[in-house]
């Protein structure tokens, strides 16, 4: 097996960037799930800094460009095609100015942290995803006054403003400046600093800028072969991972996603996603039958100290589908609240009016409430299409260290069944 990579760091943790530029993490290297040597060992042949070019289906033929330019013609029996996705970069003039720096592979990260050893003041970041969040509370810890530009009216618009309320409460709290609803229109240079001038009338000063706006598939390869493509132009594959080349598979973020709960195509950049797609393509291409069996858009931020997670469909998103859902909101406490340091958790959750059907869940805590494992409970009931009422049914852990008898999502689900039944009865 032969493994094609652009540059030189193989198997790396892009999503662990933001803990190495804040010092959590002291050596980028050990971001790495395997060393060279024992990717090596298992018989994979690595080529670093070779670049693939061209696919030529009909011959199962890659064309590469070495890293001293020359011209390599590699056969396949089987192909997979992995360039994931690209950091997209808004069309502003200045954008590409000394100190405007942007976060997506391991080269960005030591670009940027040559630059931080610098010990610049000031940072301004555009975009308040969960790449920028993260980078706020990354800069922050190393000393930077930070400002968060993001042109929405909330930030961390992945979950309903309820929540984005309460995250930038977060950040301001940890003296992050958040300004929404700017949009950046010009990076300016003055007086040995950069402007970044946004709409309206908002200009910010700045030693360093950080523009992470999302991205998008990395699919100019594959589509140059004559791979067809789907949502915001990734590439289209089967539950199998297959394109409709013959031999061509296709995984990871340059891919369409199959959506568990629409049962459509959706473009769902996620790491747990492309480890999943992953191996069911490598899998498949060695003459196995795996298939894939979906996402639900599972995620989880940490900013500060509150952790922020959703699965499946918020309501908005819901009714866009053609449902009819219902969102409620409740407040309870991680464990016993007579135990020493409990801690609130709101939890958002959404299911289908009539039927009682799950569709989605948001939850939001401080760090130590156990919300991934919550969120992941409600992603397993999800995936299983279990109702909202089910959730009562759960023989969840129970200790007053860690919980209640009725767990929180049990009892937001209690709190949805009450609302529902309300309404039903008009």
């Amino acid at each position: 097996m032969t493994v094609l990579l652009a540059d030189r760091y193989p198997n790396f943790s892009i999503c662990g960037l933001p803990y190495f530029l804040s010092g959590d993490v002291p050596d980028w290297r050990s971001l790495a799930h395997r060393t060279i040597d024992e990717l090596e060992q298992t018989g994979i042949e690595l080529l670093l800094e070779h670049t693939a070019e061209h696919i030529d289906a009909l011959a199962q033929i890659v064309t590469v460009k070495t890293p001293e330019r020359s011209e390599q013609r590699l056969r396949y029996d089987t192909l997979i095609v992995a360039t994931g996705a690209e950091a997209a970069r808004p069309s502003v003039p200045g954008i590409d100015r000394s100190g405007v720096y942007q976060l997506h592979t391991i080269g960005d990260s030591l670009t940027l942290n040559a630059a931080l050893t610098n010990e610049p003041e000031k940072g301004v970041i555009v975009g308040a995803g969960y790449i920028g969040l993260e980078m706020a509370e990354a800069l922050r810890a190393r000393g930077l006054h930070v400002t968060v530009l993001e042109q929405l009216p909330t930030v961390l618009p992945t979950v309903d403003p309820q929540f984005g309320s309460l995250v930038r409460a977060e950040l301001e709290r940890n003296g992050v400046d958040v300004i929404n609803g700017a949009t950046v229109q010009a990076i300016d240079a003055r007086a040995g600093r950069l402007a970044v001038c946004a709409d309206p009338d908002v200009t910010i000063e700045a030693d360093i800028v950080l523009v992470v706006v999302g991205v998008k598939p990395d699919a100019k390869l594959g589509r140059a072969a004559g791979i067809e493509t789907g949502t915001r132009g990734a590439l289209k594959v089967n539950r199998r991972m297959e394109t409709n080349l013959p031999h061509v598979f296709a995984a990871g973020d340059c891919v369409v996603t199959h959506h568990r709960l629409l049962n459509t195509d959706a473009y769902l950049p996620l790491g747990t996603t492309a480890h999943k797609q992953g191996r069911v393509a490598g899998e498949n291409a060695v003459g196995g039958d795996r298939s894939f069996e979906g996402s639900l858009g599972t995620q989880v931020v940490k900013v500060f100290e509150l952790a922020i997670a959703r699965t499946g469909l918020r309501n908005d998103e819901a009714a866009a589908a053609g449902l009819e859902p219902l969102t409620i909101e409740s407040h309870g406490f991680d464990h016993k609240a007579y135990y020493p340091g409990a801690h609130t958790i709101v939890m958002r959750l959404t299911g289908e009016q009539g039927s009682g059907r799950l569709l989605g869940a948001q939850l939001l805590g401080h760090l130590d409430a156990q919300v991934p494992k919550r969120i992941d409970i409600t992603a397993t009931a999800l995936h299983h299409g279990m109702t909202v009422d089910e959730l009562n049914n759960l023989d969840l852990s129970y200790t007053p260290p860690f919980g209640s008898p009725w767990d929180v999502i049990q009892h937001g689900a209690q709190e949805w069944a009450r609302a529902s039944r309300t309404l039903a009865r008009g």
